[in-house]
């Protein structure tokens, strides 16, 4: 018969406001201690706002979390930790590897201060050849897999993507284009024209042949490069033995382009079809990891990646925590290849074969051919760090000397640049870029779609106003303590006297006054070289041509210029690509065909009358009428 044992004394504790910081997080783990069970799970440190400080997992998490309680035997960087820890938070998971796979997720959302993080987590691209129509499609795909279709990828950027894509036009003929342009298409395009596109919009070649191209596309994306490759080469002879030297000239270029496909893998590995090579490699208390895409055989380039860590931080640790990162919202491949072992290899397998619901082979080469990939990762690690320590220091020697110019307190670690972008008034966008330590920061970039109604189209001194306003009254409501390193130390402005003064009011009204304010005009006749610099409690001054940080302002001018300009193109482009037509109940793609195929335009259709719109097929005699009444009131 069990006895149920006595319950613990009563501990006395001193007040809390009476504790240090470090006793205080130390008491915090021990209150928490009492509940944790002896099984796997995911523990968070969590600061006074509830910020996540650090997210860990465990096997068990009574004899894990009690490690924090010896304060002692702590780095300093956890020591820090523990002080700044006012409370926690415990999942349980059923198996260590689950909580591996919560863990990695929990430090990708959450981004906690004391975890080695993977800042740069953009999605890679794929190739998409859609399947949810008669003639399918060949296009460049970003982000979910919401098109219906086989995807080919990843790549490791958008360059290697569209020179892959520009090869497959060349030797498949497949269209690119979107099914609006399609449903449209009157007569060939361009591409048709240059050989990039068997113009199936308009009858020029018929659905089995074009399915025939679809085939032999698919098949060569599959890795089948050599079988498509030997018939196309067998017709092109055929056609050349009947003389039929226009059609053996096609046959001939689209060879070339498929070979033009396989001559830019540097790294070939004849039985790694389906493999990423992972390599690390560290110095200056930094470390790049250089991953390489391996898919169907074919080497789909490379990306080099920094991940945030303590300077102390092993190799081995950070490749396990890149590792779980970077495959927590990615399908791992079949095979995963590293420079080194990981800390806790048998634990990362068993969570990436739960991530991908099959195995993975992760291994680490010591001999054969596959070593070879490994080194050329290491290569590419160690120059790829070797540059970005060299721009750092470089950078950092710019801050100091913009600091000493603009007598900043010290140098500034986040530069904020903006810039407008319109033409005569229209698809108004504002732009702002982030400059800091480590060159340009472009995942804090930001675009303001000028949305007052009062704004006088081409007014850039309100278009300013409403891009600050709204950016600083969200940064007051979002981070009043500016204690998440998302406040500017400079505000750069792309104008002149009058955008200095717009700015400084914006900040005056919003009393803000510990930003430093600078503009930058351009030189008499907009001459790049000679701008003037405006800051508050100086007058307008400019710097000799060969001033480093006026090189370097100039640098952070054109990005911002650049970055506007583009956010500006591509509202208008959408807004260009946008038809009349769109939007008119009851017209689907081929009704919009039909209506352009009689009037030619979409300004035709708007202008026709009401007879005419009714002698167009599949046109009633209701819909007519809506059509008319749509554009004429």
């Amino acid at each position: 018969m069990s006895q149920t044992p006595a319950p613990p004394p009563a501990v006395e504790t001193a007040p809390a406001d009476a504790l240090t910081p470090t006793v205080r997080g130390v008491e915090v783990i021990r209150q928490t201690l009492r509940t944790l069970p002896d099984s796997p799970g995911v523990y968070r440190m969590l600061n006074g706002k509830g910020d996540a400080l650090y997210v860990g997992k465990a096997k068990s998490l009574k004899k894990r979390v009690v490690a924090y309680t010896r304060i002692d035997a702590l780095p300093l960087r956890l020591q820090r930790m523990v002080s700044e820890t006012i409370s926690m938070e415990i999942v349980t998971t059923h198996t260590e590897a689950e909580a591996l796979l919560l863990e990695s997720n929990l430090i990708k959302t959450l981004k906690p201060r004391y975890n080695i993080l993977l800042r740069d987590d953009k999605s890679f691209p794929y190739l998409v050849l859609t399947s949810a129509d008669d003639f399918p499609q060949v296009i460049k795909h970003r982000g979910s897999k919401s098109l219906i279709g086989d995807y080919f990828g990843p790549f490791a950027s958008a360059g290697a993507v569209n020179q892959t894509l520009n090869q497959i036009q060349k030797a498949f003929l497949l269209r690119s284009c979107t099914d609006a342009v399609f449903n449209s298409r009157t007569r060939p395009c361009l591409l048709h024209q240059i050989k990039r596109c068997s113009a199936p919009c308009v009858d020029r070649i018929s659905r089995a042949d074009y399915q025939t191209l679809v085939t032999q596309a698919k098949a060569f994306l599959s890795g089948d490069s050599k079988d498509i490759q030997a018939e196309l080469a067998t017709r092109m002879e055929a056609h050349s033995a009947a003389m039929e030297f226009e059609d053996a000239a096609i046959l001939r270029d689209r060879i070339r382009a498929l070979a033009q496909v396989q001559a830019h893998q540097d790294i070939a590995i004849d039985d790694m079809r389906d493999a990423d090579v992972i390599a690390i490699h560290q110095a200056g208390g930094q470390s790049c990891l250089q991953v390489f895409f391996f898919r169907m055989g074919q080497n789909y380039g490379n990306r080099a990646y920094f991940p945030q860590h303590s300077p102390d931080a092993p190799s081995g640790e950070v490749l396990e925590a890149f590792v779980g990162q970077f495959y927590a919202n990615k399908l791992p491949p079949h095979s995963i290849l590293l420079s080194e072992p990981l800390p806790n290899h048998d634990l990362v397998c068993a969570a990436l074969n739960l991530r991908a619901g099959r195995k993975v082979d992760v291994t680490v080469p010591k001999r054969g051919p596959r070593t070879k990939a490994i080194a050329h990762a290491l290569t590419n690690a160690r120059e790829a760090l070797g540059r970005r320590l060299a721009e750092s220091s470089a950078q950092n020697t710019l801050l100091v000397a913009m600091a000493e110019l603009f007598e900043l307190d010290g140098p500034p670690q986040r530069i904020e640049v903006y810039d407008n972008s319109h033409i005569q008034g229209t698809n108004m966008v504002g732009g702002m870029i982030v400059a800091g330590p480590e060159g340009f920061n472009k995942s804090a970039y930001r675009k303001f779609n000028i949305k007052d109604p009062t704004v006088t189209p081409g007014n850039d001194f309100a278009m300013m106003r409403e891009v600050l306003t709204r950016r600083f009254t969200r940064a007051q409501k979002e981070d009043p303590d500016r204690d998440r390193g998302q406040w500017p130390d400079v505000v750069l402005i792309d104008g002149g006297q009058g955008q200095f003064n717009v700015a400084k009011a914006v900040l005056d009204d919003l009393a803000i006054d510990d930003v430093t304010l600078i503009g930058i005009a351009k030189g008499p006749d907009r001459n790049a070289g000679r701008e003037t610099y405006f800051s508050e409690g100086r007058e307008p001054f400019t710097l000799p041509h060969n001033h480093p940080v006026h090189y370097f302002l100039q640098r952070l001018r054109d990005e911002a210029h650049r970055f506007a300009i583009g956010s500006h193109r591509a509202r208008r482009t959408q807004d260009i690509s946008r038809s009349p037509l769109d939007g008119l109940p009851g017209i689907g793609p081929k009704r919009k065909k039909a209506l352009l195929h009689a009037f030619g335009s979409a300004r035709g259709v708007a202008e026709a009358g009401l007879t005419d719109l009714q002698q167009v097929d599949g046109i009633s005699e209701s819909l007519a009428q809506t059509i008319y009444d749509h554009f004429h009131g």
